[in-house]
């Protein structure tokens, strides 16, 4: 059964008030070598055809690997009750509050949101949630250009690559200078940092953990920042904040970080979620918008918009972002689930997530050829050193069942040989030591 938006008659009458004798005529101008031919498509499949083609390609993609992949997103449990409820029409249809007044519930999920970023964080306030993790350091860098009126950027490069990889390509034609500070042992190489920190230096930016698992206290680095006026931006993985010193107290200015780890799935990068928080003296140059409480003329609670910055809402020039976005359903998601959990849960979650870690640690490091890269507190996460090149391995690990980690070299030049090993709370004993002995067997 095929379907068609227009009939004969409709294509007639189109191409007559265009004054056209074919629709090959809409294309006249593009040049005869330019013209790609033949598409050489396969012939029209009907709606039961094509539901089982993409069935049987979906099947074929679906390979069940037991996952100990990392690197910035991770394979968390996520309850029943987090689909069911941002799942349901009047959250999942709509888009954005643009008339607020009658988004009361829209409105007061993203005033619960950004209660708990706040709270998650130690920090004073949170927007209503930006693109993802990469987008959200472009943007807190971004927001310090306003509040230092500098343009220099050091970042460490524990920094997650992938998202130094998206602020180069942002950061391309902007007049700003972008520097990467090589780390020392696995963590923020303190001294060479303090050498490069000047009075035009905006921001210091770093991770915690870092990409490679390790954790760090960041007060000191901070400290040092805010001596030459710049801001120390910090980003995070929000479920290790069950356990680790939260950047709040240590200081941070601005707080950035992916929150796919709650509850939102794994798909092929997106669509994920980014937080930012940040102190009550720099809220007006938070990019995006943000949610407020207040009461009526008849003393009823009711919530607003109280910042809206965007490009939508003011001239271009004076946005404080024209990238960036509410994302509300997926903002939704992360609520319902930090609700679910409560602070004992994430706590209890944190924990199991770093039991399983150094469970794997020792199981994998007693492997012979096997040590560890960094000898350094980890959360869930952490670098391995292996006899042979991490890719070859994880390829090989594919084969029995496993997603065997991500092979560092791919961004790190001369780390060829370094797998990068995740535990969640879903991986089990049983898994972990059948892991071990498949990697020890591939060796």
């Amino acid at each position: 059964m095929d379907y068609f938006a227009s009939s004969s008659d409709d294509d007639r009458a189109m191409l007559a008030e265009l004054k056209l004798s074919s629709f090959d005529d809409l294309f006249s101008s593009i040049p005869s070598d330019a013209c790609s031919g033949k598409f050489n498509l396969p012939a029209g499949l009907t709606e039961l055809e094509m539901t089982r083609r993409l069935t049987g390609l979906a099947d074929a993609n679906s390979t069940h690997l037991v996952n100990f992949c990392g690197g910035g997103f991770y394979d968390h449990f996520i309850p029943a009750a987090v689909d069911a409820l941002s799942g349901r029409a009047e959250f999942y249809t709509a888009y954005t509050p643009y008339q607020p007044e009658v988004s009361q519930g829209t409105l007061q999920a993203i005033y619960e949101y950004q209660t708990c970023i706040a709270r998650l964080t130690e920090m004073e306030a949170a927007n209503a949630s930006l693109y993802d993790g990469g987008t959200a350091i472009f943007e807190a860098i971004m927001m310090a250009f306003r509040i230092t009126r500098r343009r220099r950027v050091l970042i460490d490069e524990g920094v997650n690559p992938i998202y130094r990889a998206m602020l180069k390509c942002y950061s391309a034609n902007l007049s700003f200078e972008f520097i990467e500070v090589p780390m020392s042992g696995g963590l923020a190489d303190r001294g060479n940092i303090k050498k490069m920190l000047t009075e035009d230096t905006a921001a210091v930016i770093v991770q915690n953990p870092n990409f490679f698992g390790c954790l760090d206290d960041f007060s000191d680095l901070i400290a040092e920042a805010h001596k030459v006026g710049a801001l120390g931006i910090v980003s995070v993985y929000p479920v290790a904040l069950g356990l680790i010193k939260t950047p709040g107290v240590m200081a941070a200015d601005i707080v950035i970080g992916e929150a796919q780890s709650l509850g939102l799935p794994l798909s092929f990068g997106g669509p994920y979620l980014g937080f930012m928080a940040t102190l009550k003296k720099h809220v007006h140059k938070m990019p995006g918008r943000l949610a407020g409480a207040t009461n009526d003329a008849r003393d009823r609670r009711g919530f607003v918009l109280t910042l809206q910055a965007r490009e939508q809402h003011i001239r271009r020039e004076k946005a404080t972002s024209n990238i960036c976005s509410n994302e509300a359903l997926c903002a939704l998601r992360s609520l319902i689930y930090l609700s679910i959990l409560g602070k004992a849960g994430l706590v209890e979650l944190a924990e199991c997530c770093a039991a399983n870690a150094a469970y794997a640690w020792r199981k994998l490091t007693a492997i012979p050829g096997i040590t560890p890269t960094f000898n350094r507190y980890f959360f869930n996460e952490f670098a391995l050193t292996l006899p042979a090149n991490a890719a070859d391995v994880v390829s090989a690990l594919i084969d029995r069942g496993f997603a065997g980690g991500f092979p560092v070299g791919r961004y790190y030049p001369g780390m060829e040989k370094v797998l990068l090993v995740a535990l969640t709370e879903k991986r089990t004993k049983e898994e972990i030591d059948t892991f071990a002995a498949a990697l020890e067997a591939v060796l």
